[in-house]
């Protein structure tokens, strides 16, 4: 099972997909793509470590995502990604202006080999007005891109607002 979770920030994704892993009755993987580059990321970073069970493998991974996941999946594990607008954003930023599009490739040719249940967390981030400056416009265009690629490769996507879900596509 591949999983899509979108939402806005603070919106109840990540604890939707935390007890999707959790009910998955599998081994759970959480992938952690954050940088904690200053306090208050810090702090949410412990936030989300605080919430989560203490016998899940945590894996902190900010840019090879692709890798990680081949490394991570099994038959009988469930691997967590939060967040993919997090990856994308460490990507947008990398000095190798062609690895987001090398790394994203990679990340949609491996989803449907990988082995067990996948569960992939991202913001929506294109609800609102077009940004201002042509980073911004760029992240919100490879977000909505990316998150139409993985629709399209994954049998459920979930949006949520407010703590509920709303079905795309598949079933909760």
């Amino acid at each position: 099972m591949r999983s899509l979770i979108l939402g806005g920030a603070r919106s109840g994704k990540s604890a939707l997909a935390e007890r999707l892993a959790g009910e998955s009755r599998r081994e759970v993987v959480y992938v952690a793509t954050a940088q904690a580059g200053d306090a208050e990321m810090a702090a949410r970073i412990a936030h989300h470590r605080a919430r989560r069970p203490s016998q899940w493998l945590c894996v902190e991974e900010s840019l090879a995502l692709a890798d990680t996941l081949r490394a991570y999946a099994g038959a009988d594990r469930c691997v967590l990604v939060d967040c993919l607008t997090l990856w994308l954003s460490n990507l947008l930023g990398d000095v190798d202006a062609h690895r987001f599009e090398r790394e994203r490739t990679a990340l949609l040719e491996c989803l449907a080999e990988l082995p067990g249940e996948i569960i992939l967390v991202s913001n929506e981030v294109g609800l609102g007005i077009v940004p201002l400056g042509e980073l911004s416009r760029r992240f919100v265009d490879e977000a909505g891109r990316l998150h139409q690629a993985l629709a399209g490769a994954c049998e459920r996507v979930l949006f949520v607002a407010a703590g509920l879900p709303l079905i795309l596509k598949g079933t909760l």
